[in-house]
């Protein structure tokens, strides 16, 4: 009976059929240390936790909001518990949807605003319960209500059409290759702008708000708060690493071991217009510890690999780095495949083979949102030209927490 039989087989009787790189009839996974010389004790395997997922709630077109009128006296407002942590140019955008962020500016410049009776600055962050004087904001009665723009009917087509998960308080978004997550240099459209047309009704509407980054070319789940108290909830969660990512990536070679962990520090470097992340020493300006798990899903030959990661950190390219370092770059990265006279295989395109997979992260209110992605067009043609099996077993679950 072929390997392969025998996994189908495992599957069918009730168990999970995995490969198994540990010690001869362990039957366990070992994820060897790859940052000097590779270690050769044996993780503890992740234990499996039972988890309540959350259902996918359809989403429910709004209106357009009316511009509401506002007041032009002068206001004390209390801040409340949910705004907590807001900086104060994020405040006034909350509380007064439609007020030009110049005008906020020039009233916070000219010390017009006041919390607890001080001068603030836009940047400054609020606490719960301090008092924020607000001038006179010259601005005009209520508006008719108006239809969205031809543009932003289409941006809610398009969010919509990418929306893996939805409710209440949370968005799961499928983010597709070559569009950024934020605006910067020269970047005009991007998914942080794009989520002000589901900003909410009402003079306390909020806009959906990110809670963690992809590269641009990254494709797969990108998780959004649409409240602000679960993004403070969410923020939390991924400051304490109780949020669970699984990357998917195809690189050149085959990683030996077939599992390890990745452990280094890494730091910014400047490089004409450009800038990437270099593998540092500890103490080394700007250098911060970064871990990534690995684990070999399948292989093409000996040429290829599918390599699900697992990051317990979350550094600025933390994944292209840590494959590029241990010699087995991420197929199509244009920052860091630097392997010589290596050539493409046929039929595959030079964009980065990396995905966002699956997220898991507590839900605000109870239970665990838990949402996979799919591979996005130029990734599932690179694994139907190579013959691999997206439904394989994946190893990396196998990972243990940090």
């Amino acid at each position: 009976m072929s390997r392969r039989d025998r996994q189908g087989q495992g599957r069918r009787n009730g168990r999970t059929a995995r490969r198994d790189d540990g010690p001869r009839g362990s039957g366990k996974p070992r994820f060897a240390e790859r940052h000097g010389k590779p270690e050769r004790e044996r993780a503890k395997p992740h234990e499996a936790r039972a988890e309540r997922r959350v259902t996918a709630a359809t989403p429910r077109e709004q209106p357009a909001p009316a511009t509401p009128a506002i007041s032009t006296g002068v206001q004390t407002v209390t801040v409340a518990a949910d705004e907590a942590g807001l900086r104060l140019d994020r405040f006034f955008a909350a509380r007064f949807p439609g007020l030009p962020f110049s005008h906020v500016q020039r009233i916070v410049r000219k010390g017009e605003v006041r919390v607890d009776g001080k001068r603030a600055d836009t940047k400054d962050r609020l606490e719960a319960g301090q008092q924020v004087r607000i001038p006179p904001l010259h601005f005009g009665g209520e508006k008719p209500e108006r239809r969205l723009a031809a543009d932003d009917e289409k941006t809610r087509a398009f969010l919509k059409s990418i929306t893996l998960h939805e409710d209440a308080d949370v968005m799961v978004l499928n983010k597709p290759m070559g569009l950024s997550v934020q605006g910067g240099s020269g970047t005009t459209r991007h998914l942080d702008g794009m989520l002000e047309v589901l900003r909410g009704a009402g003079p306390d509407g909020q806009k959906p708000r990110l809670v963690h980054r992809l590269d641009k070319d990254t494709a797969g789940c990108l998780l959004v708060a649409k409240t602000r108290f679960a993004a403070a909830a969410l923020a939390k969660t991924f400051r304490s690493r109780a949020a669970r990512k699984i990357y998917w990536a195809l690189v050149a070679g085959v990683p030996k071991p077939r599992q390890g962990r990745i452990s280094t520090y890494l730091a910014k470097e400047e490089r004409e217009e450009d800038s990437f992340m270099r593998v540092a020493q500890h103490g080394d300006e700007g250098a911060s510890h970064a871990v990534t798990y690995y684990a070999v899903v399948e292989t093409a030959a000996s040429r290829l690999a599918w390599v699900s990661l697992k990051p317990v950190t979350g550094r600025t390219h933390q994944l292209r780095a840590h494959m590029a370092h241990i010699s087995h770059p991420i197929v199509g990265d244009p920052k860091y495949f630097q392997i010589e006279n290596w050539e493409l295989p046929g039929g595959i395109q030079n964009k980065l083979h990396l995905l966002a997979r699956r997220i898991a992260v507590p839900h605000p209110r109870g239970g665990v949102i838990d949402v996979s992605a799919p591979l996005p067009p130029h990734m599932a043609q690179s694994w139907n030209l190579l013959g691999l099996e997206a439904e394989r077993y994946d190893p990396i679950v196998e990972a243990p927490e940090e």
